[in-house]
């Protein structure tokens, strides 16, 4: 194997491609051999393919880099050979030239000069190749040898080994960014625009969801071109689903301590390339087919009416702290992308990964918006979920809604038209911010997973707790205009217990990820029926389906908008593991199999059939809260809640141990009106959640509330039989089975 040195090209070596004959609006010229890089322009920032003066095609390049005190795009052959070009013309603290002959697929990379000073932050190391931060496509795998530290990593003093420069080249060993040609102008597609309120989110993993799934072909397994096969599209769409969330398709990195135990960062939240879509979830190439790839895949969710929403990681990235790797920002300005402490040779880490983003910077900014904007114009994607959002929120310290980045998205014409969700927390001290979001912005509701949960397993001292998590949650949200959409409600996410093992584990069982059991949530909220992990006791198994069962009901009957997780809706497991990020593998794939199986075919029947009745009856989607207010001469209020005894529950009630909870939504009092201006009316229905552990009567509510009662859904039965249903006269007093959601439409 030949040295760096060796493969490096000697100093004014043309550039790849350079004297070859360009391909320009369809003739074909020669390309002089001189200048080898024209001065070119500083923006738009990135690799961009364009024709240059006098009709000759090549590649502008432009790097914010205001620190540095030379930069060079390195270009590599198919033989890893590479050219370096001084980039010498500095724009507004932009470097910049134009190469001519560079074309697309020409994959690249930049070494930027600058003092070593990590007492002040300063980490320049020309040793280091640099991903670009605006790549398109990133070609090859992130491995973390020694030579891609920029510090002497193995150092006999850890306690200053970041401080001393790593002088190895570390172009062998890291990826390099692909020059990508893009003239999609998504004429042929239509975005479905699903308002806020009728929105159904399907949170799920492109890997995971397609990897066993035995309708795809193998060869698209894994992959965006999997997540676009029709037996893919076909689960979503009987479903009902209107949006999926994609855990992270940004490119990412593994950490060292992964690698080193033979595992990698499955779940993706460790982004190092904010523009390009992740090159291991591609089944067509990696230099530059994947980007087509992401957008044929969009294309097809689009033309199935669902939306496509990223879960996008811009709080941090995967160079870590002082003692991770150079990979690009790092090396390109530290104190200039990165929060670091007084101490300037930490980071200051309100994500627990290491490093945060310091988003007021107005670079770090632009490279943000510039990212978001990227995947809803150029891309096609319709949304956003922030993890960590509150760490994007801060001002220098605290986090504050007024701070540069709240502001920037609320002006912006593209990115305040498209969804915003976010995780509404971080690590830092005043992190947690469920509530505090202005309007234009859904969160999740973290506070509906709890009181859900601990409904069901009979841990909530009363109901006061349930009732406002299930009509919107309008102790959080009832402010400054914002509407019950608001609350993303869930009982569940790719962080934490799946569905099935929220019913079947009361602690975690987390020894695959070689941590100790160590990681992970100890608060679950969960319970196991009567046994732990999987057991053959058929009594425990009907139960555990039975609480399933309750949990979906209660989730799809609940105001805001409602998220499942990829699976959960057929029994998807992870054996107990509720933090499997790093399991790329059965535990963390959907198995596809269960669908076999009578009952979890069952669940998954019922899941679409709530979903159903969703999308049917606007009084289950309310675009405004409820004002608990008679609107009518009757006395009938748009919502109303019951005790056991069919007499509405008063202030005692709510304060009072209780296991059964009746609540009323008429569909006589819909706020708003349809797209021609017509009063908004549906049914009524009477929803009864007993958590009990025995049966229990319920007086049905007289008039005016009902004259009958239809039942809709009975969870106590494993099959659903069609409506219509049994029906009981009002006043009646039946009886509820143990642990059993009755949804009632007003006859």
């Amino acid at each position: 194997m030949t040295s760096a040195a060796e493969q490096r090209a000697p100093a004014g070596e043309p550039a790849a491609g350079s004297g070859q004959p360009a391909a320009v609006n369809g003739a074909r010229r020669p390309v002089p051999p001189a200048p080898l890089v024209w001065p070119g322009a500083a923006t738009p920032l990135g690799a961009r393919f364009r024709t240059g003066p006098d009709g000759v095609a090549g590649t502008n390049f432009a790097l914010w880099a205001a620190g540095a005190e030379a930069v060079r795009v390195c270009l590599f052959d198919e033989a890893g050979r590479e050219t370096r070009i001084p980039l010498t013309e500095l724009t507004h603290e932009i470097w910049h030239g134009f190469v001519p002959g560079v074309m697309p697929g020409q994959r690249y990379g930049y070494r930027v000069d600058g003092r070593w000073d990590p007492w002040t932050g300063a980490r320049w190391n020309p040793a280091k190749l640099l991903l670009d931060p605006y790549a398109r496509a990133v070609d090859g795998e992130f491995a973390l040898p020694p030579e891609v530290y920029g510090h002497v990593r193995d150092w006999p003093d850890q306690s200053v080994a970041d401080t001393v420069r790593d002088e190895r080249d570390s172009a062998p060993y890291v990826p390099k960014g692909v020059v990508v040609h893009d003239d999609d102008d998504w004429s042929d597609d239509r975005r479905p625009k699903t308002p806020w309120s009728d929105s159904v989110i399907y949170e799920l993993h492109v890997r995971g969801f397609t990897k066993r799934h035995p309708g795809i072909p193998e060869e698209l397994r894994g992959t965006y071109a999997g997540l676009a096969h029709p037996a893919a599209i076909e689960h979503l769409v009987k479903l009902g689903v209107t949006a999926v969330e994609l855990l992270p398709v940004h490119q990412f990195a593994h950490e060292d301590h992964l690698l080193r135990r033979g595992l990698t960062n499955y779940w993706g939240y460790n982004s190092i390339g904010y523009f390009a879509p992740h090159a291991g979830y591609a089944a067509s190439g990696t230099t530059g087919q994947q980007v087509g790839e992401f957008k044929r895949m969009v294309r097809a969710l689009h033309a199935a009416g669902i939306e496509v929403i990223l879960d996008v990681v811009y709080n941090h990235t995967a160079e870590a702290g002082e003692l991770g790797p150079t990979l690009s920002l790092k090396g390109i300005d530290n104190r200039g992308y990165y929060r670091l402490q007084d101490d300037a040779r930490r980071y200051a880490d309100y994500t627990g990964c290491g490093n945060t983003l310091h988003v007021v910077q107005p670079q770090v900014l632009r490279l943000i918006t510039d990212s978001l904007r990227y995947w809803v114009t150029e891309m096609g994607v319709d949304g956003f979920r922030f993890d960590l959002a509150a760490a994007l929120a801060r001002s220098m310290h605290d986090v504050d809604m007024l701070s540069p980045f709240l502001a920037v998205i609320a002006q912006d014409p593209v990115l305040r038209r498209v969804k915003l969700i976010a995780e509404p927390w971080d690590i830092g001290s005043g992190g947690y911010q469920v509530g505090a979001f202005p309007p234009l912005w859904t969160e999740w509701n973290d506070r509906y997973r709890g009181a859900v949960r601990d409904f069901w397993r009979g841990a909530l001292p009363d109901v006061r707790e349930m009732g406002y998590r299930l009509s919107g949650s309008s102790d959080l949200y009832a402010w400054g205009g914002r509407r019950p959409y608001a609350s993303v409600n869930f009982v569940t996410a790719h962080d934490g217990f799946t569905l099935r093992d929220l019913v079947s584990y009361e602690t975690k069982h987390n020894e695959a990820n070689g941590e100790d059991n160590r990681d992970g949530t100890d608060d679950n909220r969960s319970w196991n029926c009567g046994a732990e992990g999987e057991t053959d006791d058929e009594e425990v198994r009907a139960l555990r389906r039975r609480q399933l069962r309750n949990l979906l009901t209660t989730l799809l009957l609940s105001t805001g908008v409602p998220m499942l997780v990829a699976g959960d809706e057929f029994g998807r497991t992870q054996r107990g593991n509720n933090n499997a990020y790093c399991q790329d593998n059965e535990i963390g794939w959907v198995d596809w199999s269960l669908l076999e199986e009578p009952g979890w075919r069952a669940l998954s029947e019922l899941t679409a059939r709530l979903v159903a009745l969703r999308h049917r009856h606007p009084v289950l989607r309310r675009r405004a809260f409820f004002s608990g207010r008679a609107q009518t001469v009757d006395g009938l209020r748009d919502l109303a809640w019951f005790t056991a005894r069919g007499t509405e529950m008063t202030e005692g009630d709510w304060y009072a141990p209780a296991g059964t909870l009746g609540m009323y939504l008429s569909g006589r009092d819909i706020p708003g009106r349809d797209e021609r201006g017509a009063p908004v009316v549906d049914d009524s229905f009477l929803a009864v959640l007993h958590a009990g552990g025995r049966p229990a009567g319920f007086v049905l509510p007289g008039p005016p509330w009902a004259e009958r009662y239809e039942v809709v859904v009975d969870t106590s039965a494993e099959e659903q039989a069609g409506a219509p249903g049994t029906v009981h006269r009002a006043g009646a007093r039946i009886t509820v089975p143990e642990r059993t959601v009755l949804l009632l439409r007003v006859a």
